[in-house]
Order: structure tokens, then sequence, then C-alpha cells
């Protein structure tokens, strides 16, 4: 995470009342102003001031759903604290997303399960080729993502660690529902021999300045599978962006 990322992202979390914010997304993800602001004794001018600050920082990110604004939380900013911050110091794992991760429950169904962002310093080519090239997806999520990528084709996520399940194993697989490079990539997800049940990711890219911004939303998940999904999309973006920053992806993260 880049100096200036970081610091906005402290000096978001030094307040008490943009802390509370967090836990209340994590009480339930996907709130409107109106009912965060029924969390709060303030005014909604007062929690629209927080809420921006939060954004800025890449801590929360916002969805228009209809007239609605909802809001949720981004939890990557405080993964890629945790990897620079405090995984050198060895404290366990995942510490510092004790009291803000884990499962974001809602009970609309029209709201998406997660929504993540992160700010990559790349181009949208190159994101798109990281998204779609089975050997960079190797390199930093220990699997090969295989598919000709266009609508209606099959997709597979085969594991490519040598710690993991044997080379070449199918751990998801899914349809592309939309294929639109490098701008827009949507396809099912679901787990081999499993019950046939299958969630939904979207990968938009859009460029944001000299970075671009990516944003995966991972909606219709089943309540199992809120635990992995949570650290796993948190894992794999801070590897990713590691990757193309750097040419270092981040081992171990999960």
């Amino acid at each position: 995470m880049e100096p200036a990322r970081t610091d906005a992202v402290f000096r978001a979390l030094a307040d008490p009342t943009r802390r509370r914010l967090l836990d209340i997304l994590h009480q339930e993800n996907g709130q409107t102003l109106g009912a965060l602001c029924a969390h709060l004794a303030m005014t909604r001018q007062a929690a629209t001031q927080h809420l921006g600050i939060l954004e800025a920082a890449n801590l929360i990110t916002t969805v228009r759903r209809g007239r609605e604004k909802l809001h949720y939380l981004n939890p990557v900013p405080i993964y890629e604290l945790q990897a620079r911050w405090i995984g050198k110091f060895e404290q366990p794992r995942l510490q510092l997303l004790h009291n803000i991760k884990g499962r974001l429950e809602n009970e609309m169904s029209t709201k998406p399960r997660f929504v993540y962002v992160i700010y990559i310093a790349t181009t949208p080519e190159k994101l798109w080729q990281a998204l779609t090239d089975p050997d960079i997806t190797a390199r930093y999520w220990d699997a090969r993502n295989v598919s000709n990528w266009q609508v209606g084709s099959r997709w597979e996520h085969r594991a490519a660690s040598p710690n993991g399940p044997e080379d070449g194993a199918v751990l998801v697989a899914g349809t592309i529902l939309e294929s639109d490079p490098p701008r827009r990539l949507v396809n099912t997800w679901s787990p081999p021999g499993g019950d046939g049940r299958q969630s939904r990711v979207s990968f938009d890219i859009e460029p944001a300045g000299d970075s671009v911004r990516l944003t995966i939303t991972h909606e219709d998940l089943d309540e199992s599978e809120f635990a992995d999904a949570s650290a796993g999309w948190a894992a794999v973006l801070s590897s990713l962006k590691s990757l193309l920053e750097t040419g270092r992806p981040i081992h171990g993260l999960w």
C-alpha cells in the first residue's frame, strides 16, 4: 500500500465515530445513510462527512440500487495494513480484522454479499490479463483461471500450489455471463461436487488517474461460504496488487 493511502487509512480509523460506522456495517452490510444515522446521535450531514472520509480511504464503497445508495465495508485496505505492519511482527493472522471482518450478513436478497474495492498502479489491460491468464493467476492465487473467456463458456479455477490439492484439480467452476475486456467480467461460481448452488462474481475495472480501480462483487453466497469469501478475497486482492506493482505476490496469506 502506497504511503498516501496508508496515511488516509490510519487517519480514518483514528476517529471513534468512523470505527463505529465500520462496526455497524460489519454487523449488517449494505446500509443506506438513513439506516446508519439511526445508529448514531448525529445529523445526516455529519454522518455524510464521516462516510466521505471512510470512502476516500477506501474503507467503504457504495453501490446504487435504484434510488438507494448502499454503503459496504471494504476490508481490503485493513488486510493490507495487517500484511505490512502486523504480519512482519508475527501477530496472529488477520488479528486486525477481528472486529470488522468475517461474515457480512444481510437480510435483503437484492444486496450483494461482498463488495471489495482496491486501487492498483497498473493499466486496465494488464489487470484484465492478470485476472484471465492462467500462468499469472497461478502466481498470486495459487490456482489457474482457465477459459476462453467468451460468454457462455465454462471457466475453471485449477489448483497450482505444491502445498495444496493435486495440481490441476478443479477447485471452482462456472460459466462466463459477461465478458467486456478490459472493463467487466462476470461469471458464476460453484465448487465442484456441491449441491449445485451457484454464486456470482463480477469484476469491474475502471481507470483512476494513474491507477486502476478494481471492484469485486460476490453475491448470492450461501451462509456456509461467508467466512472463506471474506478472508479469501482480501488475501487474493492484496497478493494481486503486490504482483502487479512490485513483481512479487504475497505468499502465505491463506
